[in-house]
């Protein structure tokens, strides 16, 4: 009799990560792992973009799915960072992890606090159970996060751009003007 094993489905969502210290944003993708017991973050990647390591009290061991101990030895380090992700917002501790595959992964704990509607057919996550603070305006120290300074630069960007290529076709067309009075005078 032949047993037919079923795939597992990988569930990636892309999700803001803010660092608390600069209040600058990235988009990563992250996995959603419901047999991962924290939040981990490949510690090359947060050396990478920057972000502040906290040096925890007492290292944490890490254990593959098989029991053994990891041979990247114990979690020394965290992050802590701010996840946006749909409606929900929230600041969190994030572990950090030696050879790691992913940049990050949202383990049970986080699965088991939000709650996310996941059809895994179709890789779609909902934030429709989430508790109430996640839903809340969350405002840092500074008046505007990272997010929206990024956003506002973009937008004033665009708008110069826009406003510097309507005055170099001013230019052009009373340029063409003034050679048509020029024509037109001799």
């Amino acid at each position: 009799m032949e047993v037919k094993r079923k795939l597992l489905r990988e569930v990636i969502v892309k999700i803001g990560l803010e660092r608390i210290d600069m209040q600058e944003g990235i988009i990563v993708e992250a996995l959603l792992d419901s047999g991962a017991t924290g939040l981990v973050m490949s510690s090359e990647f947060a050396k990478k973009q920057g972000f502040k390591l906290k040096k925890l009290e007492r290292p944490i061991n890490v254990r593959n799915m098989d029991g053994s101990l990891n041979k990247e030895g114990p979690i020394k380090h965290m992050v802590e960072v701010n996840i946006y992700y749909q409606e929900h917002r929230e600041r969190t501790e994030i572990d950090m992890i030696r050879g790691q595959k992913w940049m990050v992964i949202l383990g049970m704990p986080w699965l088991a606090r939000h709650n996310p509607k996941i059809d895994w057919r179709t890789e779609e996550v909902k934030m429709t159970r989430c508790p109430e603070e996640c839903r809340k305006q969350w405002r840092p120290v500074q008046e505007k996060s990272g997010w929206e300074k990024q956003k506002e630069e973009e937008v004033k960007k665009e708008a110069g751009k826009k406003r510097e290529e309507k005055d170099k076709r001013k230019k052009q067309k009373k340029g063409k003007t003034m050679k048509v009075k020029e024509v037109a005078e001799k």
